[in-house]
């Protein structure tokens, strides 16, 4: 398998915590992209028309997209039912999913109003209510971290983990942890488990 990625994406992050998680990691080829909102990547557009990461390539040639998609392939190849439970925890772990998605939808979009927009063009209004999306998450994340996991996480799990991960790489200046103090703590232990620690963002 191959995996067009980039080390700061946080939708790539989730499927490498989910590939190392499940025993795959060593089985992945990691191909170097280029991704960006406005300047399309043709290496990633062969396989993927949005021109996103992650996309994995499967041995036949088929293309996988998007994080959510690779996640469940994974989980499923390697037989692992944690991951993506059944039953009433499914729809538990897939709307936490949905939540650490949004958080990090949000969150990508204040971050391209200052990258990829032009500063004459820029819109602070625009920016400051994918911001107000962003605290209205972690005031969610809050109001349940007493039940989140220290371990064995499901898909909601380890997308929230990644979604506060983000936080603190590209908007340190939110400072998430001072009014959200239980999900600080969940963090700081589960931010621990090896397959966190193996992925943590970086620039290039």
């Amino acid at each position: 398998m191959k995996l067009l990625y980039a080390p700061t994406s946080p939708f790539v992050r989730k499927v490498m915590v989910c590939a190392h998680l499940t025993g795959q990691a060593g089985r992945i080829e990691w191909l170097a992209s280029a991704a960006h909102p406005v300047n399309r990547d043709t290496r990633i557009a062969a396989h993927n028309p949005l021109a996103k990461v992650p996309t994995l390539i499967l041995p036949d040639g088929r293309a996988l997209y998007d994080s959510r998609v690779i996640c469940e392939y994974l989980a499923e190849a390697a037989g692992d039912t944690q991951l993506f439970p059944t039953g009433p925890a499914r729809w538990v772990a897939l709307t936490r999913q949905a939540l650490g998605d949004g958080l990090l939808d949000a969150a990508l979009l204040a971050r391209y109003e200052h990258t990829a927009r032009p500063a004459e063009i820029q819109w602070p209004q625009w920016r400051e209510a994918q911001l107000v999306k962003v605290q209205a998450c972690l005031a969610d994340i809050e109001s349940q971290a007493d039940d989140l996991p220290r371990a064995h996480p499901s898909i909601g799990d380890l997308t929230l983990a990644c979604a506060l991960g983000y936080l603190d790489f590209r908007f340190p200046e939110l400072d998430w942890r001072t009014a959200h103090p239980r999900t600080a703590a969940w963090f700081s232990v589960f931010n621990a488990l090896p397959a966190m620690q193996a992925t943590l963002p970086h620039d290039a």
